[in-house]
């Protein structure tokens, strides 16, 4: 998969893909990441990319032409043109099942906002889908954009080392996760859970499904109200 990052600011869209887990997927070439700086496309000598909003207000406003320029320049003319997903507060908040639908696809490109926002005719333009990570406004769309790259890296293949690190996880299959414990099984006189300790692998794969119900239960009553429980599930919460 290849995922490209039009950005004000590249460098620091490289150094955070360039650590830890992602890091080593791209230099295992498990995932292509490129970061574009839409300055580049500014056409001026200063390279300006934003202006005065008609109509009046505070800020200044992303122009079109440098993003328009910005993303033609990523593919050729005989090349498919790859889906653009805009990170604005306006979007679709971002869901683990989008990112899985996302991890399929090919190749997606990531435009970062800044300012007040861009020219809504280059998203009318060019723009596929508009994604938001949670209801609130951020300086730039770079820490959404990087957020949302590192979840559709890691459902990739080969990206961890095991689809089980993944699908036990919060979100994945509309479940919080169940609570996690390490060495020494004793901390500050809270034992871990016994059946941890036990080696019965159904009585604790039972245990880790009961947490998980009844913590998505109180924590995000919302997403356990979607939930279809079987008569297991059913049980499971009563005992």
């Amino acid at each position: 998969m290849r995922i490209d990052i039009m950005t004000l600011f590249p460098e620091m869209c490289e150094t955070v893909m360039s650590e830890s887990i992602i890091g080593r997927a791209r230099k295992a070439e498990k995932v292509e990441i490129v970061c574009t700086n839409i300055r580049d496309f500014s056409g001026n000598k200063h390279n300006k990319v934003d202006d005065m909003p008609y109509g009046g207000g505070m800020g200044m406003i992303m122009a079109a032409d440098p993003i328009y320029n910005c993303y033609k320049s990523l593919y050729g003319e005989q090349e498919p043109k790859p889906h653009l997903i805009y990170l604005s507060p306006k979007g679709k908040t971002l869901t683990q099942k989008r990112v899985a639908e996302l991890s399929k696809l090919d190749r997606i490109v990531l435009l970062c906002g800044h300012y007040e926002g861009i020219d809504q005719r280059v998203i009318e333009e060019i723009v596929d889908e508009e994604i938001s990570v949670g209801d609130y406004v951020l300086t730039g769309g770079e820490l959404p954009a990087l957020t949302l790259a590192d979840a559709v890296c890691r459902m990739l293949p080969g990206v961890l080392s095991d689809d089980i690190c993944f699908e036990e996880e919060s979100h994945f299959a509309g479940l919080l996760e169940h609570p996690q414990y390490t060495r020494p099984s004793v901390w500050h006189e809270n034992e871990v859970p016994e059946v941890l300790l036990s080696g019965n692998h159904a009585e604790i794969s039972k245990w880790k499904r009961k947490q998980s119900l009844l913590l998505t239960k109180k924590l995000r009553p919302d997403m356990y109200a979607e939930l279809k429980l079987d008569k297991n599930d059913k049980k499971l919460i009563e005992d």
